[in-house]
């Protein structure tokens, strides 16, 4: 198991769209991602999951995977938590 920390960077938080991302990079994912948030542990199955959490800016969570390439996917989960998202994209 591989456990990180980030920070909500998003100033909207982790809202719909953004839950619409990061839960597409791990819908498929074979192992087990967990995410700790006020000493809470919630397992990252669904998209609901994500917006029961209530992430807003500068909100403090560690990312927990087990499973195959479970470094890489911490990182990738990692970087996708910390996004400043804009919505539309600005070029």
């Amino acid at each position: 198991m591989v456990k990180k920390h980030a920070i909500i960077r998003n100033s909207a938080g982790i809202h719909v769209r953004p839950s619409g991302i990061i839960y597409e990079n791990v819908k498929d994912y074979p192992g087990q991602i967990d995410i700790i948030f006020n000493d809470e542990t919630y397992t990252l199955n669904s998209i609901m999951v994500l917006l029961a959490m209530g992430l807003v800016q500068g909100s403090e969570i560690d990312i927990a995977v087990a499973g195959p390439e479970e470094e890489k996917k911490c990182d990738e989960l990692c970087r996708l938590f910390e996004k400043e998202y804009d919505f539309p994209p600005r070029e």
